[in-house]
Order: C-alpha cells, then structure tokens, then sequence
C-alpha cells in the first residue's frame, strides 16, 4: 500500500507556510488555475506564504481536463523556475498538472512519452528522486491528494491517458473542507459521482492475487494491484459516505457536514483506487472525454467544450457493472445494498441488474443528463468510442470480466440513454 500524508480539518491550510518552511523549502512553484486564483482556497495559501516569508511564483495556466500541450506548458514553467517544493491548489486537473511538472523538471533529460503508460508511452519505471508536494484540494472528486496518477487528454490520438507511478504522488495532502464551499452544484455533482465509480471499481477490479504475470521486480509492479484487503475498507467506507452525504452536499452549498464529509470519502476513495485501481467506467470515460464535441456543462467556467470527469465515469456505470457482477456477484450485490437497495429476497444472479438499477435511480434523482447520446454522441460514435478505449489497458485489464470489442460495442449502446 502507498498513500500519502494526508492532514484534515477545517482551516489547516493556514499550515501550509510552516510546512514549506519546515521542508527548508526556498523556491515555491504554485499551480492552480485561472477560475480559482481569485477564490478563497488559493487566497488562504497565500495569506499563509506570506506570513512565514515563503519565496513562491504563481503558475495559474493550468487547463481544466488538462492536455499533453498544457502539461508540456505547466513543464517547461517548472523547468524554468528551479523550484525545490511545488504547491498544487485546485481538483485533479491542477494536482495531475503539478505532479507531471515535478516528475519532468527532475527528470530534464526525460523525453515526455517515457513515463506515460504503455501502450501510449513507454511507461518506464521513475527513479529520479522528486521535490515536496504539498495537494490542496478543492473538489471532492479525484483524490489526487493521494494518489501517484497523472490524467490528461493525448491530443493527436483524442484519447485520455496519463502516467503512474508512486513516485509522483504528493508528500501531504491537506484537505481542509472550507474549500468546498465555494463549490457549484454541478461540480459537486461530477466530482461526487467520480468518488462512486472510485469506490464501486475498485472493490469490484480483479483481485490482486489473480493478476499476471507477476513484475520480476517491485519497481515495476504498477502502482493499480487490483482489488485487496486494503483498498476494500476504504472502497466500502468511501461508498457508504457517498449514499449519506452526497445528495445532501449538491443539494445545499450551506451544508456544511455534507461537503465535510464528501471531501473525506474523495481521499478515501482515492486511497482505495489508488492501489486497487478503477476498470471499465474509467477506460470507457478516456474517450468520452476525449471525443467531445460541443458539449459545455452548467457551472464550469471553461472556454472550450468539455465532459466533466466524473460525469464520463457514471455514465456508463449500469451498463458497466450489469456487465461485470457475474464475476463477483456478492461484491455486487453488497454495492447496492449499500447504495440503498432492498436485497432481501434478491437472487445472486440479478446482482448486476439490482446495481444498474440502483445506479440509474440514483442518477436520476440527481439531473444527470440521460446518457451519452444527451452529451452529443450517437450510434455511430460507437466505432471511435470503442477504438479510444482499447488503448486503456492500465485499467480496461483490471475488469473482473474480460471484455472484447463487440462487448465494449454494446456497453457504449446500452449507455446512450439511462433512463
């Protein structure tokens, strides 16, 4: 198990300049993004940089569902800056953004295809030693703060990828739930059904001890084993925060608790993911997020068209796990339990029909745009859907149920509409 160091409470970004100061840090790199360098977060790690005279430069280019060319960008600041700490403000794109700068500003001979994930890159092992990393997150979506995994958007091939390695994950997460409230409903939203599929993927991936073959040596064991003992208690207390406190957190900014609480199960989930791994909602998303056409979501601030992360992952969910759940029929079937589903005279064959339903209410209940033909994809997208997913064997392989492109075909179909 590898995670990070995390610090939770209300106000503990204020330790932020200590901290620096603690790691004899002189030159600060700061990443957040344009929308957020004017918010409450960012301004709570500047009030505390100062304070503690932390010498910093301020990057704030980073792109939201970041690209090659934006992280190259992001690189070549790090590059420049000789920074010894870096400092991410933001959700997954900023944290994602600032691991991959510190990954190739330690690494300057690197060519950037080195460490990105096979079969796009050459998803070589990392052995440079990296700066600090302190994540500070503001969304309650990816748990980057605790993960060593960077995603962006592989331009020439319009496809999602990202590096992974363990090396790149942050030194502390500081998860300081006043930054959720400043958060709109949808982003709320997204970034909450990303916990979900977080959760519900890893305690549903292949378990570690029936992946092959094993590395012949440790550093090359990927940092996603499949499902484990471990990543199982998160998996499920992550699940069991999400029934409770999601709705609750979208519904009313006000509600304090629940957007505490979503901010934990983020770091929890991405605990648990973070060494079992996601399987086909994430590779299936790669695409759907890649591919987008018009589509501009309420409450992002984004010049350009985009499908939120989270929303790429839940739509396909029921079909996904009506797909895998006869593999693991319990693990299933206790999802939906959990989830709020009556499984009292249930039958272990229907497990996977019991959780797409479940999925499908939950949706429902929440405004969620009805399938992928409602973010502008038809029939026949299907074919580039398909092609942009078979690439994402880092974590299409961890599906319990091994799946061919006629099933991913009809995975795609059954998701043009939920409802």
């Amino acid at each position: 198990m590898a995670i990070s160091n995390i610090r939770y409470g209300e106000g503990v970004t204020k330790e932020i300049g200590m901290d620096l100061q603690n790691l004899g840090a002189r030159r600060v790199c700061l990443m957040t993004d344009k929308n957020l360098s004017k918010l409450p977060p960012v301004n709570a790690v500047l009030n505390s940089l100062a304070k503690y005279g932390i010498n910093f430069q301020i990057y704030d280019n980073v792109r939201v569902e970041p690209t090659d060319q934006s992280f190259l960008d992001a690189i070549q600041f790090a590059k420049k800056g000789e920074f010894d700490a870096f400092v991410a403000v933001g959700g997954g794109s900023v944290m994602d953004t600032c691991k991959a700068a510190n990954l190739y500003a330690a690494s300057p001979s690197a060519e950037f295809l080195d460490y990105v994930n096979a079969p796009i890159g050459k998803g070589k092992p990392v052995t440079v030693p990296l700066k600090p990393l302190i994540a500070v997150p503001t969304t309650s979506g990816t748990g980057s703060e605790t993960t060593g995994v960077a995603i962006f958007d592989f331009k020439e091939l319009k496809v999602k990828t990202g590096i992974a390695s363990r090396a790149i994950k942050p030194t502390l997460g500081i998860i300081d739930p006043l930054h959720t409230l400043s958060m709109p409903e949808r982003i709320v939203a997204n970034s909450g059904f990303d916990v979900l599929c977080h959760a519900l993927e890893s305690y549903t991936a292949l378990p570690y001890n029936e992946r092959s073959p094993c590395p012949s040596n440790p550093i090359n064991r990927p940092a996603y084993q499949g499902s484990n003992p471990v990543s199982d208690v998160w998996a499920l207390h992550a699940l069991r925060i999400v029934t409770k406190y999601l709705k609750r957190a979208i519904r009313n900014p006000e509600d304090r608790e629940a957007r505490a609480n979503m901010h934990l199960a983020s770091a929890f989930a991405g605990i648990g993911f973070g060494n079992a791994g996601v399987h086909l909602c994430h590779g299936m998303s790669y695409p759907i997020s890649g591919l987008v056409k018009t589509y501009k979501p309420k409450d992002y601030n984004v010049d350009h068209s985009l499908v939120p992360h989270g929303l790429s992952v839940v739509l396909t969910s029921p079909a996904v796990f009506a797909f895998t759940a006869q593999i693991n029929p319990e693990r299933h079937l206790e999802a939906a339990e959990i989830l709020g589903a009556d499984i009292r005279t249930a039958r272990i064959k229907d497990a996977g029909l019991i959780l797409a339903d479940t999925l499908r209410k939950f949706l429902f209940d929440l405004n969620v745009d009805d399938g992928l033909a409602a973010i502008g994809y038809s029939k026949a997208d299907i074919p580039a859907l398909v092609k942009g997913t078979l690439p994402q064997e880092r974590v299409t392989k961890l599906s319990p149920r091994p799946q061919t492109e006629e099933d991913l075909s009809a995975l795609f179909e059954a998701s043009m509409k939920l409802y």
